[in-house]
């Protein structure tokens, strides 16, 4: 029997649509209000997902409010916080998580975004470069896990100075800590911070290299971390269906907006962006990338670009290949990530299911009444 993965879900904090890139007077925006991601959060929860990862920036509400608020209207679901390292004291960051693990009762995980463009960080006062940005996330990790350990802790680094770091209560499960990044500095600090390294999805070759080098790096300090992928989803009960959806959302898309997306993609200092965007090269032809892989959305959206696109079997078959390249975390999204939360969690995850690769969900009470 195959192992078991874990997959999970997106909570759309920047706002939701139908659309890619949709136009703010267009019907079908939906703003991030509290209402609205309790829906997402709550769908990701009945259907069996294991987490929802809920993004970092400006441009969203803040990952760590916003989560604590939908606490009560979940019952199981996790909650995968991402913040950056550089704008909090690390001892503070300690506090926050465990905190949260017990007013969530365990249901907090922690992923640490060291990487943004530099008008980004700029926004924060942050103008570290990115060997310093990523040396002090090594420093800042280090320290949040000896806050972690029950016992004062001391650390003097070129970043942090901090003496008897602790919080009030060790967490209970500590946090596990998600980090992704497509540099030798990024990869150097998953091998020796991170419990899971992640990846944008890529060909799967071109990804298990990405992880077999974060492997090789973290066997050398006596390491093993677990490994994840981040992909958008389109899952339909036929191909057809689910291509049609992937040609209406590209329908949304004009031919000026990709080219001023990828120029900025052409000036970008993230490595993994850079690898997104070659994945296409900015031509609508090319992005099919591998079979039901497809990197559309990357046309004119940064970070994660490509999405699996297919029949519920297709899909649930690209998982499991990808599985077979090692990966045992998958972080899926789709636009609306409500509507697509269902069509993945009804189509593609009973077929996860039967295959032994994730739990079984509490079957229903009841029959549904049909009124006869």
């Amino acid at each position: 029997m195959e192992s078991r993965i874990r997959l999970h879900w997106f909570l759309p904090t920047g706002g939701d649509s139908r659309d890619i890139l949709p136009d703010p007077g267009r019907p079908g925006v939906r703003n991030p209000s509290r209402r609205y991601l309790a829906q997402v959060a709550m769908a990701a929860d009945d259907l069996g997902f294991e987490a929802v990862l809920t993004p970092c920036g400006t441009g969203c509400e803040d990952a760590w409010i916003t989560t604590a608020s939908l606490i009560a209207v979940t019952e199981r679901l996790k909650f995968l916080v991402a913040f950056r390292p550089g704008l909090l004291s690390p001892t503070l960051a300690a506090q926050m998580a465990s905190t949260y693990q017990r007013m969530s009762g365990g249901r907090m995980l922690v992923n640490v975004v060291t990487g943004a463009e530099p008008r980004e960080l700029h926004r924060f006062g942050d103008y570290a470069d990115k060997p310093t940005r990523y040396e002090r996330t090594g420093e800042f990790l280090a320290v949040m896990r000896g806050a972690w350990s029950g016992e004062p802790f001391d650390f003097e680094g070129t970043h942090y100075r901090v003496e008897g770091a602790m919080t009030r209560e060790v967490p209970d499960p500590r946090p596990e800590i998600y980090f992704g990044g497509a540099s030798d500095p990024a990869k150097d600090v998953a091998a020796s911070q991170a419990d899971v390294y992640l990846v944008w999805g890529e060909p799967p070759e071109a990804a298990r290299s990405q992880a077999d080098d974060v492997r090789e790096r973290a066997a050398a300090r006596g390491r093993e971390l677990r490994y994840g992928i981040r992909f958008h989803v389109i899952s339909r009960n036929t191909a057809a269906e689910a291509w049609a959806a992937a040609d209406a959302l590209m329908a949304g898309i004009s031919a000026e907006a990709i080219a001023e997306a990828q120029a900025d993609f052409r000036s970008t200092m993230s490595e993994g962006q850079r690898r997104m965007a070659e994945l296409h090269g900015g031509d609508a032809g090319r992005l099919v990338i591998h079979p039901n892989v497809w990197a559309g959305i990357g046309l004119v959206r940064g970070g994660a670009g490509t999405a699996l696109v297919g029949s519920h079997e297709e899909v649930a078959d690209r998982i499991l290949e990808y599985h077979r390249a090692g990966f045992e975390e998958f972080i899926l999204s789709g636009y609306p990530h409500l509507e697509e939360a269902h069509f993945f969690g009804e189509g593609v995850m009973p077929i996860l299911r039967e295959k032994g690769l994730i739990p079984e969900l509490p079957r229903a009470s009841g029959p549904v009444f049909s009124f006869r």
